[in-house]
């Protein structure tokens, strides 16, 4: 399959974890305030303990696999290697090794969020907005995504779904407070207010993932057995909007926060709706 998106020769810098080993590659040293890091990767959060632990071993024995930079005017931009970088900075290290890469802006994006996302130690968001950032960016499906960072697809459509969970569970996954799998089982929960209820309870009673979908389960359930009512104006609106553009339009939610679903029954269809909303 095809690896859109991906620049010149990007495939053979994946590996950045045996960079080092790569022929004609010159390691330099240069002065670490010089150095700046990129705040486009998708790792935010550093485990202050696994920093200082780094941090010691540079202290002892220096920093045995060089930074990756680029060089923007008189300094140097970080693409891989943060996390050294951080800990070398601790360790009042005046030098770092780096090596020194000529990439294009879309590589240079490209190159940092795939190397951060084959690390094992991004929380579970970092993870799914690093690859939402190679779909919105970079046309990537989640089919190639998969491809090229050797997992199934399903494993990033289950990482990418995190990212539907309102801000306070996402801070929660990142926290490491519940789990993704506890995240997961909540997105079957509609109701914000109800989710914010199970979360509490998964927190304070410190329970396992089966316990939580059996919780968000026996609540769907129960749901599906009540008839819903709609508001009014949300009736109103819905009729509005299928009026419009000759379609059934279905609101979910409420008036605060909710849902715009329209339906087609053909391509022609949607392409006329399409060119309707544009």
């Amino acid at each position: 399959m095809a690896k859109k998106g991906l620049g010149k020769g990007l495939e053979a810098l994946i590996d950045l974890e045996n960079v080092q080993e790569i022929e004609n590659e010159t390691t330099n040293e240069i002065d670490i305030n010089l150095i700046d890091i990129n705040k486009n990767q998708p790792r935010k959060n550093f485990d202050k303990d696994k920093l200082e632990e780094l941090a010691r071993s540079i202290g002892e024995v220096g920093i045995i696999q060089p930074l990756v930079v680029i060089k923007k005017k008189n300094r140097y931009e970080i693409v891989a290697g943060e996390r050294r970088y951080r800990a070398a900075r601790l360790a009042g290290l005046k030098k770092v090794p780096v090596i020194v890469r000529e990439l294009s802006k879309q590589e240079h994006l490209e190159l940092s969020i795939i190397e951060n996302i084959q690390r094992e130690d991004l929380n579970p968001i970092e993870e799914a907005k690093a690859y939402d950032a190679l779909m919105k960016n970079h046309s990537l499906k989640q089919e190639e995504i998969a491809q090229i960072l050797g997992k199934s697809r399903s494993a990033v459509a289950n990482a990418l779904r995190l990212l539907n969970l309102p801000d306070f569970l996402q801070v929660s996954i990142a926290e490491g407070s519940i789990t993704a799998g506890h995240a997961r089982a909540l997105l079957s929960v509609e109701d914000p207010e109800i989710q914010k209820s199970i979360h509490e309870k998964i927190i304070k009673e410190e329970l396992s993932v089966r316990e939580a979908e059996r919780i968000c389960n026996n609540l769907k359930k129960k749901e599906d057995k009540v008839p819903k009512t709609k508001d009014e104006e949300i009736t109103f609106a819905e009729q509005k909007f299928s009026d419009k553009i000759n379609s059934k339009v279905s609101i979910k939610g409420n008036l605060d926060k909710g849902k715009l679903v329209i339906e087609y029954y053909s391509k022609e269809q949607l392409m006329e709706i399409f060119d309707m909303l544009k």
